[in-house]
């Protein structure tokens, strides 16, 4: 009681702190941030000038290679071959040094670097060509970070189930060797809870934090942005603009090109209709993704980057078009004006008044039509799901009475054939019929594959249309024979509104769990956004779909 009402203070006390910080401000402040991001990369440029410019005339090999790790720590989130660049000087000066300390660490850099550039075979050769067993235990926590880095981003191009065990478990790894008190292990153990769907102890670990970093600082943005993720989680539209607006202030102000935040915002815009602010975003994180050569950056960017851009183009022929049109309108009212000035010069107080009058009818008119417009509209909608509704129940009504026509008729040959057993006192072949599950495993295989023939005859091309909503790889392959499987009729059952996985599991005679971990799966194939997967799902084959 005493740990949840301290939550609540702190929660509380941290929101009041910024209570000043409403979204419409946070975005406005956003906003000139983004228009004057060159400012924030200059400043950075002058921090790395300043380390160049230092004459090392006299240097030992320790301090040449110090001077190095300052360099690649500006370059690391700015321009990753540059900051390879110099871990591999590095990597020569601690093999001239022969300090098996500095080599683990310039080899560890390199692997966590190449993996970033998108390197996933030099940085792999790296990691499996070092023995963790002769690591420190502060270079073992950059292996494990390492590691898991790696899967990250390989996951990216080439996702696996099996890749999300290993980063948790290489993450797991990681928060068992580094100092409880750094926070660097308060930030991965509330990362590690949120890949966990442990949303609230993650969300307990992070609004502490606030007193702990620096605004604006690397671990704000990191900060802001698992809250961010917490609150998209939940749903939680405005706090996750928040936070993720938060975020991505201060990886602009750190000139941080390796962004995630302002990913998110682009396409929390693009779902809200602000088009024009989703493809600033995205333009702006995909500039930066492709100037720091971040390559598993640059391959989710690609995923909605074209469907962004596309809008934005079209959004402004329209545009265009209609200022067009303005234009011409406009040109032809201003000749008709000055024609009618000459005409009616001395009717013009009368026709003031006319033109006062027609402009308020017009403006009723305009309005009643735009509700009119909006009235045929719903009811064409209400009208296309009647149809199919009545179109639905058609089909399964028919089939209905056909299958109960042939269970009673199935039933009645039963029971003939129970009673001649019985009349012919034959009570062990009796027995082994009432015994056997044969009769139900074929009532139920053929019940399935009624229900596949019915189905398919509502939605023929929806096998076709389920398999272009998944990855490519990913699709569905019937064996010979099958009309549907297991995953289609569960779908199916879902297109016909059955939404309830209750429902489905008694249908297929399947458990709960199982029913979960296939739609479950299923949203992981997606090609398309997994909260839209099975909205889209129910779309296919719907008489609206077919007039559009």
């Amino acid at each position: 009681m005493r740990n949840g009402l301290l939550f609540i203070f702190l929660f509380l006390m941290i929101n009041t702190a910024h209570a000043d910080n409403s979204i419409d401000s946070i975005a406005a402040h956003l906003n000139d941030i983004l228009n004057n991001k060159q400012q924030y990369v200059k400043e950075k440029e002058a921090r790395i000038a300043g380390l160049k410019s230092v004459n090392r005339q006299g240097f030992s090999l320790l301090q040449d290679y110090q001077l190095n790790n300052s360099l690649i720590k500006e370059y690391r989130k700015f321009k990753l071959d540059t900051a390879i660049f110099y871990v591999k000087q590095n990597l020569v000066i601690a093999e001239q040094l022969k300090n098996f300390d500095l080599i683990n660490d310039s080899k560890l850099q390199l692997a966590l670097l190449y993996s970033f550039s998108g390197k996933y075979r030099e940085s792999e050769s790296v990691l499996n060509n070092i023995n963790p067993r002769l690591l420190s235990k502060v270079a073992l926590a950059d292996y494990y970070e390492a590691k898991f880095r790696f899967l990250e981003h390989y996951a990216t191009n080439s996702y696996n189930e099996a890749y999300i065990k290993e980063i948790s478990s290489y993450r797991d790894s990681l928060l068992s060797v580094l100092d409880t008190s750094l926070i660097r292990y308060k930030i991965t153990l509330a990362q590690q809870h949120v890949n966990n769907n442990r949303l609230k102890i993650a969300e307990q670990e992070l609004l502490p934090l606030f007193k702990i970093v620096k605004p604006d600082s690397p671990d704000y943005a990191m900060v802001t942005y698992l809250l961010g993720a917490i609150y998209r989680s939940r749903q939680t539209t405005d706090l996750q603009k928040k936070y993720f607006m938060l975020s991505a202030i201060a990886d602009l102000k750190c000139a941080t090109k390796d962004q995630a935040s302002i990913q998110n915002l682009a396409l929390i815009s693009f779902r809200e209709g602000n088009i024009d602010l989703a493809y600033k975003f995205v333009q702006s994180a995909i500039e930066d993704a492709i100037f720091c050569n971040v390559q598993f950056r640059t391959t989710q960017l690609s995923s909605f980057y074209t469907i962004i851009n596309t809008a934005y183009l079209q959004k402004e022929a329209k545009r265009k078009s209609q200022l067009q049109s303005y234009l011409i309108v406009i040109s032809l009212l201003s000749v008709f004006l000055v024609l009618s000035i000459i005409y009616v010069y001395r009717q013009m107080r009368k026709v003031s008044r006319i033109r006062v009058e027609l402009h308020q009818t017009n403006e009723k008119l305009a309005k009643l039509n735009q509700e009119i417009g909006q009235t045929n509209e719903q009811l064409h909608h209400i009208n296309s799901e009647l149809s199919e509704s009545n179109h639905i129940k058609e089909e399964y009504i028919a089939h209905f009475f056909d299958l109960c026509s042939a269970y009673i008729n199935k039933l009645e040959n039963y029971r003939k054939d129970l009673n001649k057993k019985v009349s012919d006192k034959k009570m062990d072949e009796l027995y082994k019929m009432l015994k056997s599950t044969t009769v139900v495993d074929n009532e139920l295989d053929e019940l399935y594959h009624n229900f596949d023939h019915i189905f398919l005859n509502l939605y023929p091309t929806f096998v076709k249309d389920f398999n272009a909503l998944l990855i490519h790889d990913e699709q569905i392959v019937l064996k010979p024979g099958e009309l549907l499987n297991t995953e289609l009729r569960i779908f199916a059952l879902i297109r016909l509104g059955i939404n309830d996985s209750v429902k489905i599991a008694a249908f297929l005679r399947y458990s709960l769990s199982t029913i979960y971990n296939y739609r479950t799966k299923a949203r992981n194939k997606a090609a398309v956004s997994r909260d839209e997967f099975e909205r889209m799902v129910i779309k296919i084959g719907s008489l609206t779909e077919k007039s559009a």
